[in-house]
């Protein structure tokens, strides 16, 4: 029921990323050369509302497939019923339980990464989506490695999501209590890979091909997943498909591609309706995303200077024709 894990496919997925990876991103991702995606976590509480502002983060295109929604809550009946609206909507390729986010709004809930104190309280949960829906789509958990340093139960927690009806389980090699503070221990994640026998996702500081390989040679993961290197350069799943395929590292985006795929990324959150589809409100709230994208370009510091003032498309299109041509700065070309 999971055909991307098929014949000895070794998927790439782009991580759920809450304010980052919606329709318009996934896009992007989809043609650089990810295999799998996953929407932003929503609410099981407000999807039964059905809240139109919560529901807005379910959608996605045909074109973006396999992709899966992901709820999160700690009420295994709310959630499944929740996975049954978001089916009748429109049928995702799975549903994904969040076990792993840190944030404190969240965790406050007792969702999240909360989960993983309470493994009756996180095994009702899966079992009350996996009853639901599981005879419609596959179900999948996302967890952290434990809570804390103190409480790494990463390998329990597997085995119980298997025996509650998960089909593939992704695994940040980080606790909550790290955020994403330190290295992921990719030692836990190989153990709980080994521990199952449904796939395993591994994430965690996966930044290029070479990363890629060595994770796939060294651990037992059925796939990997990215996040917060996409955010920067979302060439990094066709970078490691490359080296994946020819063991060489593929040159650097161009910085003309850089700022054609930014100035595209902006249209087409304006034509989105994400923001509420007026530019300038749009593109305002792009801003952080326009400035992780310019990381390690020359003139990197003004440069998001200007960015945390831009309006309207024109004006990124001026400041990247400025940058371009040499007018802001005397080198453009991105550090490598």
């Amino acid at each position: 029921m999971l055909p991307w894990f098929d014949n000895g496919k070794f998927p790439l997925f782009l991580a759920p990323m809450a304010g980052v990876t919606d329709v318009v991103f996934r896009t992007i991702c989809k043609e650089l050369g990810a295999d799998v995606m996953v929407t932003e976590f929503v609410s099981a509480e407000g999807i039964v509302r059905r809240d139109d502002r919560t529901r807005k983060y379910t959608s996605f295109t045909e074109e973006q497939r396999p992709v899966g929604v992901q709820l999160f809550g700690a009420n295994g009946e709310a959630m499944g019923e929740a996975a049954k609206k978001i089916i009748d909507w429109k049928r995702p390729d799975f549903i994904d339980i969040n076990y792993g986010c840190p944030v404190n709004k969240v965790v406050s809930k007792n969702g999240g990464s909360s989960l993983l104190r309470d493994c009756p309280l996180l095994a009702s949960v899966a079992e009350g989506v996996h009853k639901a829906v599981g005879d419609q789509v596959p179900v999948t958990a996302k967890i952290r490695v434990g809570w804390d340093e103190k409480s790494i139960n990463g390998p329990e927690v597997c085995k119980i999501l298997e025996d509650c009806g998960m089909q593939a389980i992704s695994i940040h090699g980080r606790t909550r209590s790290q955020g994403y503070r330190g290295e992921a221990n990719w030692n836990i994640i190989d153990e709980c890979a080994r521990s199952v026998s449904v796939p395993v996702v591994g994430n965690g500081d996966i930044t290029c091909g070479e990363d890629v390989e060595k994770r796939r040679k060294e651990t037992a993961v059925s796939g990997l997943m990215i996040g917060r290197a996409a955010m920067q350069n979302p060439w990094v799943f066709r970078e490691a498909k490359h080296f994946i395929e020819t063991g060489e590292h593929l040159a650097p985006a161009p910085i003309e591609e850089r700022w054609k795929l930014i100035i595209r990324h902006c249209t087409l959150a304006i034509e989105s309706d994400r923001y509420g589809g007026e530019e300038k409100h749009t593109v305002m709230a792009m801003r952080s995303r326009l400035m992780t994208y310019c990381k390690g370009f020359r003139g990197a510091k003004p440069l998001r200077q200007l960015l945390c003032t831009v309006t309207s498309v024109s004006q990124l299109e001026d400041i990247a024709a400025d940058h371009l041509s040499g007018k802001l700065f005397q080198d453009t070309l991105p550090v490598e």
